[in-house]
């Protein structure tokens, strides 16, 4: 069930490094802050969410079993002049100090974990009273751009394009999360406090936009030239169809607030 997005490391760094901009204005109404607070980021990646956490006065651990995406990670903090702490483990196993944390955050990274082993690592590094955010985002598949260039994938990898991780094993999902998680998160001790989701859109070029379905989960098979053979494919269908533009994709973010109790 894992996924070696160290091969994507850079594309990943570069292209998917989208948030909301106003993420932490929604969890700041609905009581959630961090100001001060010590966070672990589980799946940290590039630090996309670990930069923010930084920026709204948490002291952030990330967490990543991927050095690559770790290496790309401190470039870019060092560029912001920011000196964050990433530890190479599996969140599943992160090696952290028991009940140190105030909080525990995940994004678009909770369904590559093994739910059962990673929930009993999370209560062990939170405080009692700590805060589990878990975070998922992408593009909507109702998007006519994101439709074609799926139609296109689907042909180009038979098979391949279905919910990523633990998502593909599930019928059914509340909020885009599967339904059997909620039972996990509640058996582990974990009361929910809040479910919503957002719309959010992204400007890309069609160069950008290719370059970050490259780094989709279903590509990581496949070699370099064979991401990039699909992506001569791709261009001139989008081209033909949308002009060589600026695209503003539509996406969603899903937030799911818990506490440990």
């Amino acid at each position: 069930m894992k996924a070696d997005f160290g091969k994507v490391a850079k594309g990943y760094a570069l292209y998917r490094n989208d948030l909301k901009v106003d993420l932490f204005e929604s969890l700041k109404v609905r009581g959630m802050t961090f100001q001060g607070r010590s966070v672990a980021d589980l799946g940290s990646g590039t630090g996309v969410l670990t930069r923010m956490l930084v920026e709204q006065g948490a002291e952030v651990t990330g967490v990543d079993p991927s050095a690559e995406l770790i290496r790309e990670a401190q470039l870019i903090d060092s560029e912001l002049g920011e000196s964050i702490r990433y530890v190479n483990r599996y969140a599943e196993d992160t090696d952290l100090p028991g009940q140190s944390f105030d909080a525990v955050t995940a994004l678009r990274a909770w369904h590559w974990f093994d739910g059962e082993t990673v929930l009993k690592e999370v209560k062990r590094i939170l405080k009692p009273g700590g805060d589990l955010l878990i975070m998922d985002s992408g593009f909507v598949t109702a998007d006519p751009i994101v439709q074609e260039t799926m139609g296109l994938l689907k042909k180009a990898i038979p098979g391949r394009i279905k919910p990523a991780g633990r998502k593909a094993g599930s019928g059914q999902s509340i909020n885009s999360f599967p339904v059997e998680w909620f039972a996990e998160w509640q058996a582990h001790g974990f009361e929910l406090k809040e479910l919503y989701n957002e719309d959010y859109a992204v400007d890309f070029t069609l160069d950008t936009w290719c370059e970050r379905i490259k780094t989709l989960s279903w590509m990581l098979h496949l070699e370099e030239s064979e991401r990039d053979g699909i992506m001569d494919s791709l261009k001139p269908h989008l081209i033909r169809l949308f002009g060589d533009r600026n695209y503003k994709i539509r996406h969603k973010l899903h937030v799911v607030l818990l506490k440990n109790v």
